[in-house]
């Protein structure tokens, strides 16, 4: 039977109620929180073969820099550092340390986010450290209500398996006690996220940990929009 945890706007580690080993999920504390970093879009041109150049402007946020807080050494990191993380139809994201790189896309329709991330993969979380926007046919209204996955992405070792970064990315619209809320179902255990932030996941066993994010509304239904919910499968080794 899935067990059902209700996050509240508090600083609290909420645990799952089986008896066994806990999953625990707890919110991230102590990241820069980089109220005035943007990102916006340079240019955006078509090559060959469906190959497009995307070149962004960042500003009040340094690529490649490492981020600078007390969390970095709990979460696995990049070396590379402070990056890009550009997710095209909710799929996995790739990282980028620089402000322009080509990406091959599809000729359907490409809705596209792009967004700063700190070098351990947290989002930032200001209203111009995104974009969004769509490339190709057959497409879809940008204003809807969207829920787009992150973290944890991939495989992995050591010490990195003691705490996953959950991080999401949310647009137009809000979570909160009584509106829209995030179901984070991790293997077989609920938990419900009422306020946008990161969090990270302990307590989870070797081997494969299926995750699987919806946004639903004040009544426990699932938000009809692009891409929900979003499912993904990491390896603990």
């Amino acid at each position: 039977m899935k067990k059902i945890i209700l996050l509240i706007l508090l600083p609290l580690t909420y645990v799952s109620c089986d008896n066994s080993k806990k999953i625990t999920l707890t919110k991230l504390e102590g990241s820069p929180p980089y109220f005035n970093a943007k990102i916006s879009t340079a240019s955006i041109t078509l090559g060959d073969e469906n190959e497009y150049t995307f070149t962004f402007d960042v500003s009040d946020y340094e690529l490649g820099a490492q981020t600078i807080n007390n969390v970095e050494s709990q979460l696995a990191n990049s070396d590379k550092g402070q990056h890009i993380h550009f997710i095209v139809n909710n799929g996995p994201y790739s990282a980028h340390y620089i402000n322009n790189f080509k990406k091959k896309l599809n000729k359907e329709n490409n809705v596209i986010l792009a967004f700063l991330s700190r070098s351990y993969h947290e989002s930032v979380k200001n209203p111009n450290a995104f974009i969004l926007t769509q490339i190709g046919e057959n497409k879809i209204d940008l204003n809807n209500e969207f829920l787009f996955y992150s973290r944890p992405k991939g495989t992995y070792k050591g010490k990195d398996t003691e705490k996953l970064l959950l991080d999401f990315y949310l647009v137009n619209t809000t979570i909160s006690p009584g509106g829209n809320k995030v179901k984070a179902t991790i293997n077989n255990t609920e938990f419900i996220i009422t306020e946008w932030a990161p969090y990270y996941l302990q307590g989870l066993p070797k081997g494969e940990i299926k995750i699987k994010l919806e946004l639903i509304n004040s009544e426990g239904k699932l938000v009809d929009s692009p891409f929900n919910p979003s499912e993904r499968t990491v390896i603990l080794e």
